[in-house]
């Protein structure tokens, strides 16, 4: 297969803005302490906290980022979820898709722009793959999906969930959400694509069911329902977008749990959180009526301030409100306080998560190392001006840290860069132990490769005592989809449909952990949980499975077990 060359060429902005006061910014599941769990019974926690990080889709081009480097650096031992980002609407089915085609060459922008080959086309040698096992032009599923399911199979307990939206790719959510019609389609395409991982054949890959089991939950980064401080020319419908967002995730509940009681299987649904109190107001993201569809949020915690002001210097990550910001009270944000607006409206704080930079927002021009002072334009970036990764910002001029804000910067004379050091990811940990919140959330991951910012979270929390975060219950019957391994014959560029169908009469988790092991067959059918006895020793799947031999892959869907 050949390569694709940088689909987000022209598109790196698509770091997903967040939205305050039209702010340009980035929006951005878990491995068990002691011996490893079940990985089907496993808490999506850290000690009962959630422990969220953001996987960027184009990371694997221009900053080479992928899942085995989040492997290998240790890193996806301290998360206990992981959100890969994002998903598109198609601008006329209204629903989720795939495709190969880059952002900017439809008539609008985002129209149409999909990264299949990311997703699942791009073949992956032994070195760049966590199972060591070079990809083959036969198998339906490569990509970053593929390393995805062999990172959760090194990592038991580690759930995976789709993010949909983010800055670049709310255009089309109004539309989406604005009828019964509409809304039920797109999450029954979601469901479809993602959950039961119904891919479209794109070049080869994909086919009915070459995703299933992968993803374990959808996460929705609708950047803004009600108003127009997200993205030029996004649709927006000011008086109903609100109500139709509720809805909207009313229904996605109402299908992942139909669903999940067909699989035995309990899938997730998150959203992220906007910080300025006119965007929380438009969309009534501090509704508790929300949190009754959501099993939690993740409140943006970063892009409180930035070079969308390119003259003045200031934080973009403060925990507590500056007393020396200049800027009128509307226009001061501070973790604590957009935090307050949560709770104060009644949220449940162990539904709530807070969210974390791993990279920094900067200024050039700047004469004093002092926060708010003059400066002539955004400082040079990585994938846009004005924005940089953490491990780029690390060792940039002199480190300055305000506890009493729980704010962090750098300066070199001329640069000058807020960001999180590990003294404000310290600080902001004792706050969410202190608030009770249910944890923390990375935007995003490619920005600290060796994991050392996230460790500082994760170390926190498993040092704390035992954390709000729960599991939805699981039902008692697993049902597992049809064979993954052969493709199907969906058309290029659009979703395969229909309901995804047992195999076989399966076990409930406990069912199958009590049975005894059976002698393994080439072409029995394997749900999740059963254990077979191959060359002597026992074995057990970790997802539906047939034709795969025991022992013969790392990590692969069998795990060797005591007898």
């Amino acid at each position: 297969m050949r390569p694709r060359l940088m689909l987000r060429i022209g598109v790196l902005a698509v770091v997903a803005i967040l939205g305050i006061s039209g702010v340009v910014s980035c929006s951005v599941q878990d491995p068990s302490e002691g011996t490893v769990e079940d990985p089907a019974t496993a808490p999506a926690s850290i000690n009962g906290y959630r422990s969220v990080g953001y996987f960027p889709q184009w990371g694997v081009y221009g900053r080479q980022y992928s899942m085995k480097a989040l492997q290998d650096s240790g890193a996806a031992a301290n998360l206990s979820h992981i959100n890969y980002a994002f998903g598109n609407i198609h601008h006329e089915t209204l629903t989720c898709f795939e495709a190969n085609k880059a952002q900017g060459s439809g008539p609008d922008g985002s129209d149409g722009a999909s990264d299949a080959w990311a997703d699942y086309g791009m073949a992956y040698d032994a070195a760049g793959s966590i199972a060591g096992t070079a990809d083959t032009a036969e198998q339906p599923l490569a990509g970053s999906f593929n390393q995805l399911r062999q990172l959760k199979a090194a990592n038991p307990g580690l759930r995976a969930v789709i993010s949909l939206g983010g800055w670049t790719w709310s255009k089309n959510f109004s539309r989406a959400a604005a009828t019964d019609e509409s809304r039920k389609a797109l999450v029954a395409s979601c469901i479809d694509l993602y959950i039961k991982g119904n891919l479209p054949i794109i070049e080869g890959r994909g086919g009915n069911a070459a995703a299933a089991g992968l993803f374990d939950g959808i996460d929705i980064d609708w950047e803004w329902p009600g108003t127009n401080k997200g993205l030029e020319g996004n649709g927006v419908d000011a008086e109903n977008d609100a109500e139709n967002f509720r809805l909207l995730l009313q229904e996605f509940r109402e299908q992942l749990d139909a669903y999940g009681e067909s699989t035995g299987a309990s899938y997730s649904l998150s959203a992220f959180l906007p910080a300025n109190p006119v965007v929380i107001e438009a969309g009534g993201w501090n509704d508790p009526e929300l949190f009754k569809f959501l099993d939690f949020g993740n409140i943006q915690g970063y892009d409180l301030w930035g070079t969308w002001e390119p003259g003045l210097t200031g934080h973009q990550g403060n925990l507590f409100d500056d007393p020396d910001d200049p800027r009128e009270d509307g226009e001061r944000f501070s973790v604590d306080r957009t935090v307050s607006a949560y709770l104060d409206a009644g949220i449940d704080p162990a539904q709530l998560g807070l969210g974390l930079a791993a990279f920094g927002r900067g200024w050039m021009g700047a004469d004093s190392a002092e926060p708010w002072l003059e400066a002539t334009g955004p400082a040079p970036g990585g994938e846009e001006r004005g924005l940089e990764d953490y491990d780029e910002l690390r060792e940039v001029g002199e480190e300055f840290t305000d506890v009493t804000l729980g704010a962090a910067w750098r300066f070199d004379g001329d640069q000058w860069w807020s960001y999180d050091n590990p003294e404000t990811v310290r600080l902001k940990s004792d706050y969410i132990l202190e608030k009770g919140l249910g944890g923390g959330m990375w935007w995003d991951l490619a920005g600290n490769r060796d994991g050392s910012l996230f460790a500082v979270l994760s170390d926190q929390l498993r040092d704390a005592s035992q954390g709000p975060a729960r599991d939805r219950v699981m039902p008692e019957t697993t049902v597992q989809p049809p064979d993954s391994t052969t493709p199907g014959t969906a058309e290029p560029g659009a979703t395969t449909p229909g309901a995804v169908q047992a195999a076989e009469p399966s076990l409930s988790a406990q069912e199958a952990a009590d049975a005894e092991p059976v002698a393994w067959e080439e072409g029995a059918v394997y749900t999740e949980n059963r254990r077979v006895i191959f060359e002597g020793e026992v074995y057990r799947t970790q997802w539906w499975t047939r034709g795969d031999v025991p022992g013969a892959e790392q990590w692969g869907p069998w795990m060797p077990v005591d007898g």
